[in-house]
Order: C-alpha cells, then structure tokens, then sequence
C-alpha cells in the first residue's frame, strides 16, 4: 500500500507535467477574414481559423468574452475553421481571436484580429499637401478633415486593409482634421490611399472611406554634379579640347596649324608640292562653267606652264648661240680678207 499511493502520485504528476508540455507545445493557430476585416454596412464577412492537420475542435470567440461566440467540431476538413457573419452590423465588430484543440489540449490563442465596420457616417475629404506626385525621399503630406465631430482620423493604403496611421482629431474654424505625415517616402509606397472618421467610444464604427487618393513616389535620377568632385569620376569624360589634360585621353584630331600633328595626322597630299607629285598619280579633272565653257584641267596648267619656261630657256640659248656663232665669224673674216691669191 506505501508503495501503490507514491507510485500513482509519480504518475499523477508525469501525466500532468506531459499535458501542460504539450499544452504549451501546441503553436497558436492563424486568424483571417474574407473578404477583409474592414467590412461594409450589411455585407457578410466570413473568419477563418486555421491549424495543423490534428486539429480535432476550433473555437473561434471574441476577445474578453467568456463564452466562445462559435464552437465547431470539424468533420470534413481539420485544418480550417470558419465562422460567417451574413450581414456586418456595429454588434459584430471588435477583436476576434481562435484556437483548436489537438490531443486533448488547446493551443494558445491566435494573434486578434480587428473587425471593423464602415459606412456608418459621412465620408470625410482626402487631400495632399505636397501634390500627388512626390520624389523618392521627400516627405509627403496627407489631410483628412470633416464638417463632423470626429475625434480620430483612420489612414488606410490599398482596399481600406492596411492601416497606416491614426490620428486624433484637431479643431480649425468649422472643420476637423487630422495631418498624416509620411517621412521619406520610396516607391513601396506608391499606391491608392483612403481615410475613415470614428469616435472613440465606437473605434471599431467608422465612416464611409474618403474618395480614393493615388499617391506616385517617382525615383529621382542621379544625374551628376557638375560642383561635386564626387561625381566627376562616375560621369562620362568628354574631351575638353581648351583643356590639355585631356589631349591624351581625346580622339587626336589633326591641326594643319600645329607641326606636332604633322606626323601623327593623315598625310593630305598637297598638290603645290612638288615632293607630292611623284608619289600620286596626277588626277585630270574638268569642270564645266557656268557660261557653258569647259575649264582645262589643272594638270595641264602645269605643263603649260613648265613648257613656257622651257621655251623661255631655249630661246635664251638659242640667243647666246647666235651671238656666240656672230662673234666666232667676225673673227674669221679679217684672215680670210687679207689672204692674197696664188701665182
């Protein structure tokens, strides 16, 4: 008998110690709602709990209330539990949170999910401070403001699922609004904004969404700073040609003008120089003016020319020839004259 009671205790305690293990093993489920949680005046809304495959029961409650509003043993599918709601009302809205049963134990509850209601009051207006179009890392400003009494502003991104900002309500004139700032803004968050108006005591009521804004974060180009000496390298080196670290660099474009050139540039044959002549062959071209005459070719103005001066030199040899040939026979004439005849 002393040894039965000291053994059913041990095993009391191991039995208990092994479901409060595996109670604290058992991963919480995941809560969602279809077709979102911000959900329209009357229209039906259906969460969804959804576990590991030896999920055997699912309870899906409201957070704070004792008594699970749903409780389903599930026959066909185990892995996912819903709970529809046909037409969304103010009664409906809050937290909500779910968890399943495996093995005899519950798991942790899941992360709540908010259920809101919309279109219980008058939409308020969505404006830009800083336009529309805002360059990626600027601030941009967006106004929410109502002839109502709100006392907060909701700011949602894309469907009304996405709640950005929330913001208490500020007094000027006869409206109220609420300035939502979005610091240094990138392309992620390029896309279509709403805001909603509610009072504190009913923060899951809220109004009609404002008139869609589409805000478009346009990439700045990096285009380089002329006055930064950072940018110099990375911007393309275009040859300066007054500047002469750069004549290396530069496409060496030859200069009549500069004898440096002279080797390094094309050789344009120059056809005044006599030294060009043996190496070309000389072209003959003609042109026709405008009077309809044909100009003779420049090559033949060439030979023209070397002719005349050949000639020029020929009749001044021809000169010094007869002067030479006159002065040679008068010489001769004294001799033969005063020869006497034979006898």
């Amino acid at each position: 008998m002393s040894v039965v009671l000291p053994s059913l205790l041990c095993l009391g305690l191991y039995l208990g110690q092994n479901t409060q293990a595996q109670n604290r093993n058992l991963s919480p489920p995941h809560i969602t709602a279809l077709p979102g949680s911000t959900v329209g005046s009357k229209n039906p809304v259906t969460i969804l709990c959804q576990g590991p495959a030896d999920a055997e029961e699912y309870v899906i409650s409201k957070v704070g209330i004792p008594e699970p509003s749903e409780r389903e043993k599930q026959l066909l599918s185990k892995t996912i539990n819903s709970f529809r709601i046909a037409e969304m009302s103010a009664d409906r809205t809050g937290l909500y949170h779910c968890s399943y049963q495996s093995g005899g134990s519950w798991s942790q509850f899941s992360e709540p999910l908010q259920l809101v209601m919309t279109g219980a009051y008058d939409k308020p207006l969505l404006s830009s401070m800083t336009g529309t179009v805002v360059a990626s890392g600027e601030n941009a400003k967006l106004q929410c403001f109502s002839t109502l009494k709100f006392e907060a502003f909701i700011l949602s991104k894309e469907h009304g699922d996405r709640i950005i900002q929330s913001q208490l309500v500020s007094h000027q004139g006869g409206n109220h609004e609420a300035v939502f700032l979005l610091n240094q803004v990138s392309s992620t968050q390029t896309g279509t904004y709403r805001c909603y108006g509610l009072f504190e005591h009913y923060p899951y009521v809220w109004s009609r969404p404002s008139d869609p804004l589409h805000l478009q974060v346009r990439e700045a180009p990096d285009y380089p700073d002329p006055m930064n000496p950072q940018h110099s390298t990375e911007a393309p080196d275009y040859p300066d040609p007054m500047n002469p670290r750069h004549s290396t660099e530069a496409p060496d474009y030859p200069d009549p003008m500069n004898p440096r050139h002279s080797t390094e540039a094309p050789d344009h044959r120059d056809p005044m120089n006599p030294q060009h002549l043996t190496e070309f062959p000389v072209r003959i071209t003609t042109t026709v003016s405008m009077t309809g005459g044909t100009k003779e070719p420049a090559a033949w103005h060439l030979s023209a020319e070397n002719q005349v001066r050949l000639s020029m030199a020929g009749l001044i040899l021809l000169v010094l020839g007869m002067l030479l040939a006159e002065a040679w026979y008068s010489r001769k004439m004294p001799l033969n004259g005063h020869r006497q005849a034979p006898t």
